[in-house]
């Protein structure tokens, strides 16, 4: 690969790359300034030849003031310890056998992060370097996964310290003085315990959700599933939990396309959404099923649940977070990963999620599948 200096009319003096040649590529070039990462380039003398556009806005230096330069002053590197980083390293005059520097996170000046890697091209193996190309990334998009991944542990370790707290003193404390409890007071510490230990599996099964969801791994096994008959049993369990019957409206549009899809995950979908309008939104819960023009390509009809309820609602410069992780709304509690969950699923089936307001001004979700017939039954 040889780089240099342009100067033909109009170039941003960035020079241009050519690509390695492959089949009718040949004689293709890339222009630096196309890369997504930023690409820095010095000759055998240590001066910068190349300086893209993506070098100069993570520097926050023109390309102009750094073309012509030396190496050190052009892009001013320290390690974390506040070590100069090329006097550090010294690319021209270390040892003959380097051919590089792994990706590591530097400080340029004022003490902002970036990846930089690079490598020392030479003539020959131990022959002096040629050129030292280096790439910066902005840690902006790590920074936040890490942000994340950090906010994850954090919410569980909350969530499982109060119900194994529960579960610890409960336990020891039946072991300890068994026999000055009376069986009510026995049975009412055992159920607490239970209840906890479905909280923790609730969490860890939530985990596993989004570990699959994130790797792209999450399985669906379709089956044929009566949608209409799977919202009831969820209004039914609400009723004999001690909501009132007269809280729920179930509408079912007929005839309703075939459905196939995961039973268990689109029990979850129901599960959640139903839940999230019984506990924070008032009046009645609608529940809506309709056919639906279908949301993947090449199937002609879907199948749309629509769950709304009368209450607050969601405002609306919360919408476009409702399905991202740790959302709780105007009430905390939970792990605010439901709906994180309840997307990753419908997008699984190749369905669509939608959040907005319901007619009588609460929240309304509404979720399209497609009905995901078996070739041999189409």
């Amino acid at each position: 690969m040889s780089v240099g200096t342009s100067n033909t009319p109009g170039s941003r003096g960035t020079g241009r790359v050519p690509a390695p040649r492959h089949g009718d590529l040949t004689g293709l070039c890339i222009d630096p300034d196309e890369l997504p990462d930023g690409l820095v380039i010095a000759d055998e003398h240590g001066l910068v030849v190349c300086f893209n556009a993506a070098a100069a806005r993570i520097t926050a230096t023109a390309p102009a003031d750094a073309l012509g330069r030396r190496l050190e002053k052009a892009l001013p590197l320290e390690d974390l310890e506040g070590r100069r980083w090329w006097q550090l390293t010294d690319p021209y005059g270390g040892l003959a056998i380097r051919v590089g520097q792994p990706e590591r996170n530097l400080l340029l000046p004022g003490g902002r992060e970036v990846l930089v890697s690079a490598r020392y091209v030479r003539a020959e193996p131990t022959g002096p370097v040629r050129r030292v190309v280096v790439s910066l990334r902005d840690t902006e998009a790590r920074r936040r996964t890490e942000r994340s991944h950090a906010e994850l542990i954090a919410t569980v370790a909350h969530e499982l310290r109060s119900p194994l707290t529960s579960v610890k003193g409960f336990t020891a404390t039946l072991l300890a003085k068994w026999e000055r409890f009376t069986d009510d007071q026995k049975r009412l510490m055992l159920e607490t315990v239970d209840a906890d230990a479905d909280r923790v599996t609730r969490l860890i099964a939530e985990l596993l959700d989004i570990s699959r969801i994130d790797s792209g791994r999450l399985e669906v096994r379709r089956q044929p599933v009566d949608i209409g008959a799977a919202v009831g049993r969820h209004i039914q369990a609400y009723v004999a939990a001690g909501q009132p019957a007269d809280r729920f409206l179930l509408r079912v549009e007929q005839p309703l396309p075939a459905l196939w899809a995961d039973p268990d995950k689109v029990d979850q979908v129901l599960s959640n959404l139903i839940e999230n309008a019984v506990r924070h939104g008032e009046g009645t819960v609608t529940i809506d099923i309709t056919a639906t023009v279908s949301p993947r390509e090449g199937e002609d009809t879907g199948t749309s649940v629509t769950v709304s309820d009368e209450g607050p609602g969601i405002p609306e410069e919360s919408m476009n977070r409702v399905f991202t992780r740790f959302w709780r709304g105007s009430k905390r509690g939970g792990t605010g990963l439901g709906l994180y969950i309840v997307k990753g699923i419908v997008e699984a089936h190749g369905g669509t999620i939608t959040v907005g307001r319901a007619p009588g001004g609460g929240a309304e979700f509404r979720f399209t599948l497609p009905v995901s017939v078996p070739a041999y039954l189409a």
